[in-house]
């Protein structure tokens, strides 16, 4: 079974900056893709960051060249955000592909205000 636990949301005022961890418990390898998600209320959950098994990222537009992620180890991904803005408030959540499954964390608030 694999658990997924989100840490490091919070208030922070705009242009400011916070840093996500998510610690993975059961059988994940490097090989395994790992990513960021969020939900914004009333909206749909979109993809944040997303890190493949290889190494390579992907971002969304909205966050390019503000957001980083990073696989510290197998079982530790990391989203570092900066120059937040209002529009980044949302329930950021981790996500795991084991290709015969997937998981979610529970998700930890990020509150940005003006």
């Amino acid at each position: 079974q694999v658990q997924l636990v989100e840490s490091g949301g919070g208030l922070v005022q705009a242009g400011g900056s916070l840093r996500l961890s998510c610690a993975a418990s059961g059988n994940i390898f490097r090989a395994d893709a790992m990513a960021w998600y969020r939900q914004a209320p009333g909206k749909q959950r979109e993809l944040v960051a997303k890190l493949t098994g290889g190494g390579n990222a992907n971002y969304a537009d909205s966050v390019k060249g503000r957001f980083t992620i990073s696989r510290d180890n197998a079982k530790t991904v990391s989203l570092q955000m900066n120059s937040l803005k209002v529009e980044d408030t949302a329930v950021y959540s981790c996500y795991v592909d084991l290709r015969i499954a997937r998981y979610w964390g529970q998700g930890i608030q990020v509150t940005v205000s003006s």
